[in-house]
């Protein structure tokens, strides 16, 4: 099956794209190199902001990966079988988000080598290593269920009760990886930003945001790059989780200004000025949120009503705007927002630099190949055994492409049919002998 995928039918123009993502993860990874002969002074870190963009790329990763569950869920437990396309697009799509929330952590935390301590000394009352935890069984077993079921389809068989008691099993493991994330920040006493109950429905309600959209985007583009169609019925049920979801987050964020400022405490209100206004001198990211709000904003004018969210064209600008601004929200700004007001009421400014912002990016590059070869897998053996998946192609020129590549697979031979001409004259020969 990989083999056909990336060998048999693998054009030029796609291994140009390959290079080209290895360029960039080896620049990446001289960035990295770099930043561990020099250390952790060449990021914008600190003593008071010793978690930096890399976590909180790890944060919205997290979400990314479990937002793939609003797929999973209805297509096994309720049977929903408009997502049977699609349900290995969102498994598959959280295989390259966990890897790179893994990677994350191992930018950060320096020697990679110490990423082994979580485990070596398990320390269960620690949310760090519940996190660890929880993270490598959601990836493992989505690699085992997207590719079985891939494998199964591609034989043209069922995938078993196995796979989907796997499958099962991993939708509390989706809710798990973010809640867990959330509680990770949710315990830290001293940071008013993080310390709220309501933490965990706000990560949650924004992975079934993020993910349905990205999800939306990856379809859009399979379809004009391959011709897959994923089927309205289902781009519409997606269409309207996000809608769902998005204004859910939209309203707990509203919730934390209401909190922050009806009450008036000062260590609630700071980290909200300082990330939406500018707090003591300090604004770096007030364009952020400002985008983050413009985008909220079409977001929910897009989404909400109906007859714009079942245009494909405003569905598609809907979805970058929703993603965009959940990763300004969560992915850029959330952790350092939270950590730049200090116990003691002052300001630890962030500034990132280039080195953190070419690891970042050799990162993304990483999940990006990933999920090229994944969802180039997912393509070939769709357009090989599920032909209304591709309403374009030539299904009579599919079907005899398939039949060939299984006779030269299995060595059979089939002998050449005689000329039409050759089958008319035989009777005609035939009759004139009985003459």
């Amino acid at each position: 099956m990989i083999e056909k995928a990336l060998v048999k039918r693998t054009s030029k123009s796609y291994w140009a794209w390959i290079i080209f993502l290895l360029a960039i993860i080896a620049v990446g990874f001289a960035a990295y190199i770099y930043q561990m002969t020099q250390g952790f002074a060449v990021t914008g870190m600190s003593r008071d902001i010793s978690w930096g963009m890399y976590i909180g790329h790890l944060t919205f990763f997290v979400g990314v990966a479990a937002g793939g569950v609003m797929i999973v869920l209805p297509y096994y437990l309720h049977n929903v079988h408009e997502y049977g396309r699609i349900t290995v697009v969102g498994e598959f799509l959280a295989i390259p988000a966990i890897i790179m929330a893994l990677l994350f952590v191992v930018v950060d935390i320096g020697s990679p080598m110490k990423l082994f301590n979580v485990y070596l000394y398990y320390t269960p009352h620690s949310m760090l290593c519940w996190d660890a935890t929880v993270l490598p069984i959601y990836l493992i077993l989505n690699l085992i269920v997207g590719y079985s079921v891939l494998q199964a389809e591609n034989k043209g068989v069922h995938y078993g009760k196995v796979i989907k008691t796997l499958a099962v099993i991993s939708i509390p493991f989706a809710f798990s990886i973010h809640i867990v994330t959330a509680w990770l920040y949710a315990g830290l006493p001293s940071r008013h930003y993080f310390l709220t109950a309501m933490l965990p429905a706000k990560f949650l309600a924004g992975a079934f945001a993020t993910g349905p959209s990205l999800i939306i985007l990856i379809c859009f583009l399979l379809k004009k790059l391959t011709g897959f169609d994923a089927g309205k019925k289902a781009i519409d049920m997606l269409a309207t989780t996000v809608a769902y979801a998005y204004t859910a987050t939209i309203f707990f964020v509203v919730c934390e200004f209401f909190t922050a400022f009806y009450s008036n405490v000062p260590g609630h209100k700071a980290a909200l000025q300082y990330l939406y206004a500018g707090l003591h001198g300090h604004n770096q990211f007030v364009p952020l949120m400002m985008a983050f709000v413009v985008l909220a904003v079409v977001t929910l004018l897009i989404m909400i009503p109906r007859q714009t969210r079942t245009n494909y064209k405003l569905l598609g600008f809907g979805c970058v705007a929703a993603f965009l601004s959940m990763y300004i929200e969560k992915g850029l700004t959330f952790v350092i927002g939270g950590l730049s007001e200090t116990p003691f009421g002052e300001i630890a400014p962030y500034h990132v630099t280039l080195p953190e912002v070419l690891v970042i990016v050799g990162i993304f590059a990483i999940g990006i190949l990933i999920a090229s070869i994944l969802f180039k897998l997912v393509v070939v053996v769709k357009k090989d055994m599920d032909v209304n998946a591709f309403p374009q192609e030539d299904r009579a020129g599919l079907a005899g492409r398939y039949v060939a590549e299984y006779n030269a697979a299995n060595g059979i031979v089939v002998e050449p049919k005689a000329p039409k001409a050759a089958e008319e004259a035989a009777p005609e020969a035939e009759e004139t002998k009985a003459e």
